[in-house]
């Protein structure tokens, strides 16, 4: 480089070594960084950094600042392992300086370094920062009609870009109690997915904005915002969308004391489901309906949903799914047993007694199996029988 009279090259390649160096030095001994190579020791990364790190000093002397730009952005790309992050990271901050100096392309390299900036800052997890690249990156795109590698435009990714931004934005804001200004946000990440183009993503923005709603008290504007989701996941066959905010509406009907109402929607969602042939839609409408006629007591009504939701689920080859479906027939199940089994402890006769010990021997279902067992033949309803020297262990477990 410094024969070829590369004294910046040189330079900026030394200072790139020495940040290297103090990176390791401050992670210290058994750190990831202090097991990887130096710069100096991987020949590969030299010869790329000598390649565009000259042709970038070349065309700057030229006053050729998009082809700066290009050989930087090359390089940011081209550390793209996650050990060579800090070097991405550096070259795209070197091309968002750069990119204020080129006058040649309507601001297009101006844009895409706003994009690539807001996404280091994302990672980071500086969402403010995030948001205001993102927000210049759209403002720059608006009414453009470049477009990505993807066929994306730009306009496009900065719309998804700031939909994602403002949900993550308006997350803190409720994890604070913020409730209107996280509506107000939900509401600019709302707009933003309407621009991406692709229903899910609206969907999803719709059913986040409805949440806002019901953390805010606001439960009539949160049913009709998820009434709009339920609209726009069902064309779309989105069964987890789908389930999300059926599961959302019968959680704010219930609280209401509309339990009539919860069941319509959700008979209505189980309707849906088996149309479109959504087997896990299937399995969550099954759960939910059997969770309500649980709590209610309908015990019978909570098997056979939870009974429904476990067929289903051994369908999808989902092992996880099966077992907690399983567990769920379990508890119905177990509540279902707890009548009979109350009544006959509450009753405090013989012949009860009798029913209990003999369902302890074989487990039995007493609500469909109830047993038969009559008095001793020597022991008549006139004679009073002989205390019991030993109480027997009448734990069902």
């Amino acid at each position: 480089m410094l024969r070829q009279g590369y004294h910046k090259s040189f330079s900026e390649l030394f200072s790139l070594i020495e940040k290297w160096n103090a990176l390791r030095e401050a992670a210290g001994p058994g750190s990831a960084i202090w097991q990887q190579k130096s710069l100096e020791e991987q020949p590969d990364k030299l010869d790329q950094l000598y390649h565009f790190l000259t042709r970038a000093e070349a065309a700057q002397r030229a006053g050729h600042y998009e082809e700066v730009y290009d050989n930087q952005l090359n390089l940011a790309y081209y550390f793209n392992d996650p050990e060579d992050k800090w070097l991405s990271n550096y070259f795209h901050e070197q091309c968002f300086n750069t990119a204020k100096l080129i006058t040649t392309d309507i601001r297009k390299r101006e844009a895409q370094a706003h994009a690539n900036m807001g996404l280091i800052k994302e990672e980071q997890g500086h969402v403010l920062k995030a948001a205001e690249y993102y927000e210049t990156f759209y403002d720059l795109t608006v009414g453009s009609t470049w477009k990505d590698v993807t066929g994306h435009t730009y306009n496009s990714l900065a719309s998804e870009y700031l939909w994602r931004i403002y949900t993550l934005l308006a997350d803190k804001m409720l994890e604070n109690k913020e409730h209107q200004q996280a509506i107000k946000t939900l509401k600019k990440a709302l707009k933003m997915a309407k621009n991406v183009g692709e229903m899910k993503i609206q969907g999803e923005a719709t059913y986040c904005l409805s949440l806002a709603y019901y953390f805010a008290g606001e439960y009539q504007k949160a049913l009709s915002t998820l009434d709009t989701s339920v609209k726009i996941f069902t064309p779309l066959c989105e069964s987890a969308g789908l389930s999300r905010a059926y599961a959302a509406i019968a959680k704010i009907l219930v609280s209401q004391g509309k339990a009539a109402e919860t069941m319509k929607h959700l008979e209505e969602f189980m309707k849906a489901a088996e149309n479109a042939h959504l087997s896990q839609s299937q399995v969550d409408a099954c759960v939910l309906l059997g969770n309500i006629y649980n709590e209610r007591g309908s015990y019978n009504e909570a098997c056979e949903y939870f009974s429904r939701a476990y067929e289903t689920a051994k369908t999808l080859n989902n092992l996880p799914l099966v077992d907690e479906t399983k567990a769920y027939c379990g508890i119905a199940k177990a509540h279902k047993l707890m009548v009979p089994f109350n009544s006959h402890i509450e009753a405090e006769d013989l012949i009860s007694l009798k029913y209990l010990l003999a369902w302890k021997e074989n487990r039995s279902d007493m609500c469909t199996d109830p047993l038969t067992v009559e008095p001793d033949k020597e022991t008549s309803a006139s004679e009073p029988c002989e205390p019991l020297l030993e109480t027997p262990d009448l734990d069902p477990s």
